[in-house]
């Protein structure tokens, strides 16, 4: 069973590092052979948590399965769903592969209610499928909390949503009250739109944790950090998670040319868990969370455009979630309490990164760039303390010597780095 203390993750008593992989369309896209096969790769690389969508993920790939969770009748490019007939084939199915996350030692992390179906959000005003009716909210919520909480899931009540209206936030605060009924003991959180960085008041207050997402916006990337330090200055004491950094090898949105590689998805991850959320992190891959199969379609053309994913099969040997794993094992090894930002900047560049254990006596630095380090900002000497170098694409860590009283020698790293400082009786 998870908790929260502070703003950190407990199973059963013991520290939990929120390691989460993206599958938005498991339940739509992926056969029960698959999932297996995805799911022993994960737990084996040292996942500890899978983010699905409950109903089908809106820009999800073509699918053979022709399984979705309610009636569908097209026109066109829009379709529309009949709200009051569940698919009990459907959630049956969706039990199972839960209940598959749970045997593979990771929590399930499920998404009530995508923004698409939900009036007034960004999604839905592209009018592609009809929204769920509000009074379909309580026995679909219902009916899928009774079924899934045997399995001691988090919830996302929102999925990449805005709140824009009253009766956008109507439906969500229809959804977590029914659904805190019949799961009282869950985890939940709202998943928000990209470089969001609020949630109305009156969910927020009953929400266990913060979500956000750094997201695919080229021009956005630097919400990794801003977006949790914020919050963290206005004193928000609970959990933060980056729910959706940059997928690797998804392309830039609003249609630009380019991919973001393993390089940037490290650089959103360890911005993110050394600026407040140092909860846990999430990772994706384009190709995984929309489940794509080479010359399916995908997706849709509005909206954030993005270019063709790989297919799944080598979408999910991207080297990258490696990078994100040794991430939860420095953070697990180093820093099992969490880490405090610290907003000392160091060379003036705020893309420069540092966090401080709970008895400040060991910093981490994340340089995107190696460089030499000058730590007196930080009142950090060469008596004082000793560092070492973790270089993030070699995954090798080594010692670090002061040049003089305060400047780091600079490492051999030739990508992106984190520097651990420990401080001498302290």
């Amino acid at each position: 069973m998870l908790s929260t203390k502070g703003t950190q993750f407990f199973q059963n008593g013991k520290p939990f590092f929120y390691l989460a992989d993206t599958c938005w369309s498991a339940f739509t896209n992926i056969t029960l052979e698959e999932w297996q096969y995805y799911l022993d790769y994960r737990e084996q690389q040292g996942f500890t948590a899978i983010q699905m969508n409950i109903l089908s993920q809106w820009d999800a790939s073509g699918s053979d399965l022709d399984i979705l969770p309610y009636p569908i009748t097209q026109s066109g490019a829009h379709y529309q769903y009949d709200f009051s007939k569940p698919n009990h084939e459907y959630f049956d199915r969706a039990e199972q592969m839960v209940a598959a996350v749970q045997a593979h030692h990771m929590v399930p992390v499920l998404v009530l209610l995508w923004s698409n179906y939900v009036p007034g959000t960004w999604s839905a005003n592209m009018n592609i499928n009809n929204q769920m009716p509000f009074d379909e909210i309580k026995p679909y919520v219902s009916a899928v909390t009774e079924r899934f909480k045997k399995f001691s899931p988090i919830y996302f009540v929102s999925g990449d949503t805005d709140f824009p209206t009253e009766e956008t936030v109507n439906y969500y605060r229809e959804a977590l009250k029914v659904a805190k009924v019949h799961d009282a003991g869950a985890l939940y959180a709202c998943h928000i739109k990209g470089r969001l960085a609020e949630v109305p008041a009156e969910l927020l207050n009953q929400l266990d944790f913060f979500c956000y997402q750094s997201g695919h916006n080229l021009a956005g990337q630097n919400t990794a950090y801003t977006i949790p330090s914020a919050l963290r200055a206005q004193g928000y004491q609970k959990p933060i998670i980056n729910a959706e950094p940059c997928y690797e090898q998804i392309s830039y949105s609003r249609n630009l040319y380019g991919r973001y590689d393993a390089r940037d998805v490290r650089q959103a991850s360890w911005s993110s868990v050394l600026s407040g959320a140092d909860a846990g992190i999430t990772y994706g891959a384009h190709g995984i969370w929309s489940w794509h199969r080479l010359n399916h379609s995908f997706g849709i053309v509005q909206g954030e455009g993005f270019d063709a994913p790989f297919d799944w099969r080598d979408a999910l040997h991207f080297d990258g979630a490696n990078d994100i794993a040794y991430l939860k094992t420095i953070m697990e090894q180093y820093f099992p309490n969490g880490a405090t930002a610290v907003q000392t900047k160091l060379h003036c560049e705020e893309s420069i990164r540092i966090s401080v254990n709970e008895n400040r006596d060991r910093y981490a630095i994340y340089l995107p760039t190696n460089t030499i380090l000058d730590l007196n900002p930080l009142k950090i000497t060469s008596t004082n303390a000793s560092a070492y170098v973790i270089d993030l694409n070699k995954r090798q860590q080594y010692p670090l010597k002061f040049t003089d009283s305060t400047h780091l020698a600079m490492s051999r790293s030739e990508a992106d780095s984190v520097i651990i400082v420990d401080i001498k009786g302290a």
